[in-house]
């Protein structure tokens, strides 16, 4: 299994799917979201994102199907290049697939030894291994400490600095040897995937790629179109809750002229959506899920 679909009948039943309408996916992955919305669907059209290039061997062959292999940050341009203005509904699935974490070469498991890579875009140039064998100790403070929110984040970076001033850091083993060294007893595993976190989402510049598809979809949607992002990790899961209660990242109500509050979109959740005892059962990556729905007011 390339991976499975998380939170799927609720994140489907969130979209509110008009048969007619379009819609957009843009984590097909496996594509398990993207069969379910096309189910739904008449007359109505798909367009799936997914900027690593494994995911084609999922295609779908249905003719209301578009695939576009690239970055969803880029989504505005890659929809008007295709003749669309605007949708009826987004589904974003952050974070990695299974099927990411369980190939040893991508680099993203903190138990399997492969390439210190992290790259979601093999094509790109930046890699894991160049910001820990190239950034400045400062640099990888501030990395560890915003995308990790580790608290020894400056005794982790001195700890890389010092292994690297002998040798290059070339596998995941390589450096999962070192965090360890600095990681609080009896919770490695947490430190060392808050470590991992934190170089992946540099690597992939993730937040501010979330953030450019937040601004986008907004501009997008149809009145009454829904957005529904599932996140795995407080750092996504704060940004995109601010921007469904306010309109910006900081999570601060603005008004307008009138006194009144600005507010593009309407959450329909009011508490994020958890998948359920027997989900998490069956599919234990889902634990940290939580889903999120807005309206287009």
């Amino acid at each position: 299994m390339y991976h499975i679909p998380v939170l799927l009948n609720e994140s489907i039943k969130g979209l509110n799917i008009r048969p007619g309408g379009i819609y957009v996916d843009v984590t097909f992955g496996n594509g398990g979201h993207s069969r379910k919305i096309l189910e739904h669907l008449t007359t109505g059209r798909l367009i799936a994102f997914d900027r690593d290039q494994d995911a084609d061997r999922n295609l779908i062959n249905d003719e209301r199907f578009i695939f576009i292999n690239q970055n969803y940050r880029y989504l505005k341009n890659f929809l008007k290049f295709q003749g669309i203005f605007h949708i009826d509904g987004l589904l974003a699935d952050l974070g990695i697939s299974s099927w990411q974490i369980d190939q040893p070469d991508r680099g993203f498991s903190i138990r399997l030894e492969g390439d210190l890579d992290m790259r979601m875009d093999r094509s790109q140039e930046l890699t894991a291994s160049q910001i820990i064998n190239t950034y400045s100790e400062e640099g990888l403070i501030q990395l560890f400490r915003q995308y990790g929110e580790i608290g020894n984040a400056r005794r982790l970076a001195e700890e890389i600095a010092n292994e690297r001033s002998v040798r290059i850091f070339r596998t995941t083993e390589d450096l999962r040897k070192i965090i360890l060294r600095t990681a609080p007893r009896g919770k490695e595993n947490q430190y060392l995937a808050k470590a991992f976190q934190a170089i992946r989402i540099e690597v992939n510049e993730e937040l501010d790629s979330l953030k450019d598809l937040l601004k986008h979809t907004n501009e997008l949607l149809n009145p009454e179109g829904r957005i529904v992002v599932i996140a795995y990790h407080s750092l996504e899961d704060r940004l995109v809750k601010n921007y469904f209660r306010t309109g910006n990242f900081e999570g601060i109500p603005e008004k307008d002229f009138f006194g009144k509050q600005i507010m593009p979109l309407k959450p329909v959740n009011r508490k994020a959506i958890m998948p359920s005892a027997s989900e998490q059962q069956a599919n234990p990556r889902s634990r940290s899920a939580k889903l999120r729905i807005a309206e287009k007011i």
